[in-house]
């Protein structure tokens, strides 16, 4: 007889450089969802392979990162069977996880909670760098500039991009058929010595979106584009208006909320 499920949500957070993004896909085994439903499936059968008729664990994530993206604590759930308690849940998937993925906490919750449909908001953070040296020590993270860039014109076009529109010039989808509405809460933009880190909190973000916005903050910044010309490249509604997709390396998923 099967022992009783219960919905276990996860913290956790990953080096993406080397994968093909959170989501699993198939024939692909570089994924870090695909990597940790592995993990939990040898885990709940108590084998070390997994038979081909096996039903595997289905790890449902608050949403995907693109390949070589990071997450400072990506939330994750999962309905498990097994007699092991939380802390050694955790300790099993930090023991056999790769060293670039790291669960920082498993807790039982109800089982009604949905690491997807019940965030309120997710905070993105993409960092520049700008200085006549090279970031060795933090190179895998962040999107090197060549000089600084205008930051106060950075921040006027990014006050147009705040509140709720149809954000379809940011969707890198160009076959999208759901809403491509959505409430871009704050847009924050710091510098820390040769350090820039734009900081997104939304409800939700489309396909390569805070990349693109981030491509657009930066044609700005660098004088390509004008900060009112962002309304313009908003009600087009065409990706083609809208700057370059910014690397992936330099963009983190920080948080997501559910209060």
């Amino acid at each position: 007889m099967e022992k009783e499920k219960r919905n276990v949500r996860f913290y956790i957070s990953y080096d993406g450089t080397r994968y093909r993004g959170w989501a699993r896909q198939p024939g692909e085994e570089m994924t870090i969802q695909g990597k940790i439903e592995d993990v939990l499936t040898r885990m709940v059968l108590g084998t070390d392979e997994i038979p081909e008729d096996a039903k595997r664990i289905q790890l449902i994530g608050s949403g995907r990162t693109d390949a070589g993206v990071h997450a400072k604590c990506q939330v994750a759930n999962a309905m498990l069977s097994t007699e092991k308690t939380d802390t050694e849940i955790c300790e099993h998937l930090n023991r056999y996880l790769p060293g670039d993925i790291s669960v920082k906490q498993a807790l039982t919750v109800s089982r009604r909670f949905h690491s997807r449909y019940n965030a309120v908001s997710k905070t993105y953070r993409y960092t520049l760098w700008h200085a006549p040296y090279k970031p060795v020590f933090d190179r895998k993270y962040v999107t090197v500039m060549e000089k600084k860039p205008d930051v106060q014109a950075m921040r006027e076009a990014a006050a147009h991009i705040t509140g709720t529109h149809d954000f379809k010039s940011f969707c890198g989808n160009p076959h999208m058929k759901k809403s491509t509405v959505r409430t871009v809460k704050s847009i924050t933009i710091r510098e820390d010595g040769p350090y820039i880190r734009i900081d997104y909190c939304g409800d939700g973000f489309l396909q390569n979106m805070v990349r693109i916005m981030t491509g657009t903050l930066l044609e700005v910044g660098t004088g390509r584009m004008k900060a009112d010309d962002i309304p313009r490249i908003m009600d087009a509604l065409d990706r083609q208006q809208a700057g370059p997709t910014a690397p992936a390396s330099g963009l983190c998923l920080m948080c997501v909320d559910y209060s």
